[in-house]
């Protein structure tokens, strides 16, 4: 794919943007009605702002039941489970089915197979384990500091997550089958531009971490670009695996930075 640009009279509105990034990234019901490489540049570009509601639901309900009076532990396993209930697990499947084709050791095109398989292999079944429990535990201990921490970091995680869709659509990033929302989206956004979304995603995070203290914000801030550049080691290795990307690694990196955002903010 070489079209990574779309000229002005193919731009594509705010309004697509936000109805190709909810429609493609969430269960929430909305007309995509342009399905295009113009919207999908701008939707992927809008990620980070699906990744805020999200986080802002999850944080919501975990608070919620912090004030009907539960322990840190049920607040944390409700707030990794609304993203997950978000994006009807489709995520976590990608995170196994990417595990399994990367843990299979075999030349990409039957790497490639192994993740369409409607099955989840033994890597993939480890690694849904240990993800899930390490962001568990991280979110247990951030609502242990105090509920607004807890709050501020499911919303920073969900940014992070889909911050790293935004950059695994970049120009240079190719596909690594001609069809699925892979295709659909890589190559969509220019390089420059994925680093300005980065840039404000990274500035209004640190900000909402300003109430906490010095420490804490100096957490915060660190959270994003450690996420991101975990994410870009797991991009290396597909790119290098499977030849590009595919729905099921968008699903793996959105784990991938959830968990590091969390893992970083969890470290007091």
């Amino acid at each position: 794919m070489t079209d990574t640009t779309p000229g002005p009279a193919a731009r594509a509105s705010l309004g697509d943007a936000l109805r190709f990034a909810f429609g493609t990234l969430t269960v929430v019901r909305v007309r995509v009605t342009r399905w295009d490489r113009a919207a999908a540049r701008a939707g992927m570009l809008c990620a980070p702002v699906v990744g805020a509601v999200v986080g802002c639901c999850a944080a919501a309900l975990g608070g919620l039941l912090l004030l009907l009076g539960s322990g840190p532990l049920l607040a944390a396993v409700v707030t990794v489970a609304v993203p997950a209930a978000l994006t009807r697990g489709l995520h976590l499947d990608g995170l196994a089915d990417t595990a399994d084709g990367l843990g299979s050791g075999k030349p990409a095109e039957h790497a490639l197979r192994i993740m369409k398989q409607s099955d989840i292999g033994p890597f993939g079944v480890i690694t849904l384990l240990f993800v899930l429990l390490a962001q568990v535990a991280a979110m247990y201990e951030l609502y242990g500091a105090s509920w607004a921490q807890g709050a501020v970091a499911a919303v920073v995680a969900a940014v992070a997550a889909r911050l790293a869709l935004t950059f695994a659509s970049r120009a240079g990033v190719p596909a690594a089958r001609p069809d699925g929302l892979g295709a659909a989206v890589a190559e969509t956004v220019p390089v420059r531009s994925a680093a300005v979304v980065g840039l404000v995603a990274f500035v209004a995070c640190a900000a909402a971490s300003v109430p906490f203290g010095p420490s804490a914000t100096a957490r915060y801030a660190l959270a994003l670009p450690a996420a991101i550049a975990v994410c870009e080691l797991l991009l290396r290795r597909c790119r290098h695996r499977l030849g590009g990307v595919t729905g099921d690694v968008f699903g793996a990196l959105a784990e991938t930075g959830t968990t590091a955002a969390l893992l970083v903010l969890a470290l007091s």
